[in-house]
């Protein structure tokens, strides 16, 4: 019984530091999901007093989702976000795996190379994306002339249908492969070197060995990165809105670039507000069967 006073005083002592968070995550978490659940059901401008006779006054009901569903631009929206995630995730698995292989080497000098690798993530995405953009240029990049060294014509990269989601995916890896390549690190060092001693003795050779051991251990970290690489995929937005706010002819356009412009230049915030959580269920279900999948391949050391 004494226990259990003091661990209740505890408790409500407790309760005063931990107030103000709990105030914080109401006011600027919980209440915003909660009207935008109502917003996606008004065809509310942005621009009238939000208040709860406004919401009343604008109510379409499930207007604005079948007005989504129900039109060509989401599809065609869905499928470049879906053809920018075919090509990141797996550039951008394979250059983080590479690097964190690389940068697990007890080398001189190592330490002051992880720290450069990862010096793209702290970049903020305007600055890499104004980058990027004068490295693309088929005027004055620097990739493209690169490419004129060996004979090759580097094409209109951000002015191209064809070539403009490949250049965003370019720059997505870059900047993320550090993120990604710290985890894969993380996961690399923990390998018990135990495994590798007996493979060795076994007379397993370093691919067989890579694809046979470490893969294999390495896999909840891979189960992370692919996980957070895949919310991040659906969430692509500040790269396409700088370097080709998506065109050419749309063929950039994405969901949350979508969201932005039907929220903020067009003033259709009741529409944003149901495209959001219609990527809010597309996101959550995926991650969903991710979860699911992880048992059949992903080996957690016991």
């Amino acid at each position: 019984m004494k226990n259990k006073g003091k661990k209740k005083r505890e408790a409500l002592g407790a309760v005063p530091f931990m107030l103000p968070s709990f105030l914080g995550m109401i006011v600027f978490s919980l209440l915003p999901i909660v009207v935008s659940i109502i917003m996606s059901f008004t065809d509310w401008d942005g621009l009238e007093k939000l208040n709860l006779n406004t919401l009343v006054s604008h109510f379409v009901g499930l207007d604005n989702y079948a007005q989504i569903l129900g039109g060509k631009e989401f599809w065609a929206v869905l499928g470049h976000t879906c053809y920018y995630i075919v090509l990141y995730i797996p550039l951008v698995f394979i250059a983080s795996l590479a690097i964190a292989t690389l940068l697990n080497k007890a080398r001189r000098g190592v330490s002051v190379f992880r720290v450069m690798y990862y010096i793209p993530v702290l970049t903020s995405w305007v600055a890499a994306s104004l980058i990027w953009k004068w490295v693309l240029s088929p005027q004055y990049g620097i990739l493209n002339q690169l490419l004129a060294v060996i004979g090759i014509t580097g094409p209109n990269w951000l002015t191209s249908e064809v070539w403009a989601m490949p250049a965003i995916v370019l720059a997505s890896v870059w900047k993320d492969m550090g993120f990604f390549g710290l985890f894969l690190l993380s996961g690399l060092q923990s390998i018990d070197k135990t495994f590798y001693e007996a493979a060795k003795v076994d007379g397993a050779g370093r691919i067989r060995t890579f694809f046979q051991i470490t893969i294999p251990l390495l896999t909840p970290s891979i189960f992370f990165c692919l996980v957070m690489a895949l919310i991040n995929a659906f969430q692509l937005f500040p790269q396409v809105m700088i370097m080709t706010e998506g065109g050419p002819n749309g063929a950039t356009q994405v969901m949350v670039e979508r969201i932005y412009t039907y929220g903020f230049s067009y003033f259709r915030m009741g529409y944003a507000a149901a495209f959001s959580w219609l990527l809010f269920i597309i996101i959550f279900a995926l991650t969903s069967v991710q979860l699911k999948l992880q048992k059949g391949w992903v080996h957690y050391e016991s």
